[in-house]
């Protein structure tokens, strides 16, 4: 489970046995099991035959997985092939429309949930297992619905040629990130992938151009310690995981520049910085001692900036101010007043993660109707303008269920220790008399009191507080 704060390092420390995060699940409200009505027509909707006839056979391409390891829900399959000028990016995404009836019970229920949400000790799936796990997962060796995008892009890596349509796939061989970052490093990766780092590299020089704002920092992750405790760890995000996102989000942006120009879609939006916000980020960089010129936008300030550096680990916690106002535009007639996506750089659209997030069923829909050149179906557009409201619900609901579990394992990590002292970065003051400090060992983020606290200071801390039942740590100033 990833968490809304990420931090380098690679610390882990386990939490002690005999704990789960029921409270969490009663507190949020969260289901325990779906409706039988639900599964009883998931069960009806996978005996059906697919109706192989408006389907592109394209089980000949040798498409791969890569995902975290242990994953079942895989939405994605890629392949990446030279072509005489250029690549061509295969990107097969699980068509889970063939599977929900519109207006049946399946669909009502996924439309309340909007989302899977993610628990150390279990998912609390948008679809039944049977499908997101099962039938509609791009499993190896099975013949499965897709929605299959095909990119061609110039030497630069810019796309010029852009179609979706209906096919039939067959992933060849389940990959983990891991796995194929060994595999990339030892010059033996799958054939099939063994140009993700060429393109990849080319996209992200693409973001910075375009003024991507990102910040890439590690996870904070709740895990299991293999003995059924939990731990607290940090994990890098590695290479292998930019670059296949890459793939991800160079789909999501040609399906939404497919919506503006049809007039019809759903876009993921974060609005523009505002100046002020920028000018006083790069004060408070400089003030660190992270030297950003006055004529340098946020893209390159950030991409050049190291956050295992304790000051640079602050500007990056800071410059989350530059992407607030995420949301969901949905529109019918003509473009939306607000199109952007300040993260990316470009206009984008939820399309590749179908098994995972509602909306992406009803962008694919559009794309697939648009590149046909016929209407978009009813259930898909009298939906759209729902979307919005029912997606930022689910977003809120995850991001609080995110907060809950890790503010648990840090209180269960550090409940026996109060009163002993630890090394601390400082990074946030946002009243000037308290702050929020990152502890490598054990990897916590949590609040600390005292006075003169600057953001990116080096500081000693005494745990205060460590309480399991209101999942709160406390800091103050050693």
């Amino acid at each position: 489970m990833a968490a809304a704060e990420r931090f380098p390092g690679g610390v882990d420390v386990v939490v002690q046995l005999g704990q789960d995060f029921s409270a969490v699940r009663r507190e949020m409200g969260l289901p325990a099991d779906y409706p039988t009505d639900a599964l009883a027509e998931v069960e009806q909707t996978v005996a059906e035959p697919l109706p192989t006839g408006t389907r592109v056979d394209a089980t000949d391409l040798p498409l791969v997985t890569v995902d975290p390891p242990g994953a079942k829900d895989l939405d994605q399959a890629v392949l990446v092939r030279r072509r005489r000028r250029g690549y061509r990016i295969d990107y097969a995404i699980a068509d889970v429309a063939a599977f929900v009836r519109p207006g049946g019970a399946l669909d009502r229920e996924a439309r309340r949930r909007g989302q899977t949400l993610y628990l150390p000790d279990g998912n609390v799936p948008l679809h039944p297992t049977r499908l997101s796990e099962d039938a509609g997962s791009l499993l190896p060796d099975q013949v499965r619905a897709a929605v299959l995008w095909r990119i061609d892009l110039d030497p630069d890596g810019s796309p010029v040629r852009v179609d979706v349509r209906r096919a039939l796939v067959r992933s060849v061989a389940r990959l983990d990130y891991e796995g194929v970052q060994r595999g990339l490093e030892q010059d033996c990766a799958h054939p099939s992938i063994e140009l993700l780092p060429r393109v990849g590299r080319l996209r992200r020089e693409q973001a910075v151009q375009r003024g991507a704002i990102e910040l890439g920092l590690p996870e904070q992750q709740v895990e299991s310690d293999g003995s059924g405790g939990w731990r607290l760890a940090l994990r890098p995000r590695l290479v292998v995981e930019e670059w296949n996102a890459e793939i991800s989000l160079l789909t999501g942006m040609c399906a939404a520049e497919m919506m503006l120009e049809s007039g019809i879609g759903v876009l993921r939006t974060v609005p523009d910085p505002d100046p002020e916000v920028v000018s006083g980020l790069r004060r408070s960089a400089n003030q660190l001692g992270v030297h950003w010129p006055a004529d340098q936008p946020p893209a390159p300030a950030l991409a050049g900036l190291d956050p295992a550096r304790p000051e640079a680990l602050a500007v990056h916690v800071a410059a989350t101010r530059l992407l607030r106002g995420a949301g969901y535009t949905a529109f019918g007639e003509g473009a939306p007043a607000k199109s952007g996506h300040a993260g990316i750089g470009a206009s984008y659209a939820h399309v590749t993660a179908p098994l995972r997030r509602l909306v992406d069923r009803y962008g694919a829909e559009v794309c697939l109707a648009v590149a046909a050149g016929r209407e978009v179906p009813d259930w898909a557009s009298s939906a759209l303008a729902e979307l919005p409201s029912a997606m930022g619900g689910s977003d809120r609901v995850a991001a609080q269920v995110e907060r809950a579990c890790i503010a648990q394992a840090q209180a269960w990590s550090l409940a026996d220790r109060v009163g002993e002292e630890f090394p601390a970065t400082v990074l946030r003051v946002p009243n000037g008399v308290a702050g929020e400090v990152f502890v490598a060992d054990p990897p916590i983020i949590a609040r600390c009191a005292g006075d003169g606290l600057t953001e990116g200071q080096q500081v000693r801390v005494r745990l205060a507080t460590a309480d399991t039942h209101r999942r709160d740590v406390e800091f103050e100033v050693a």
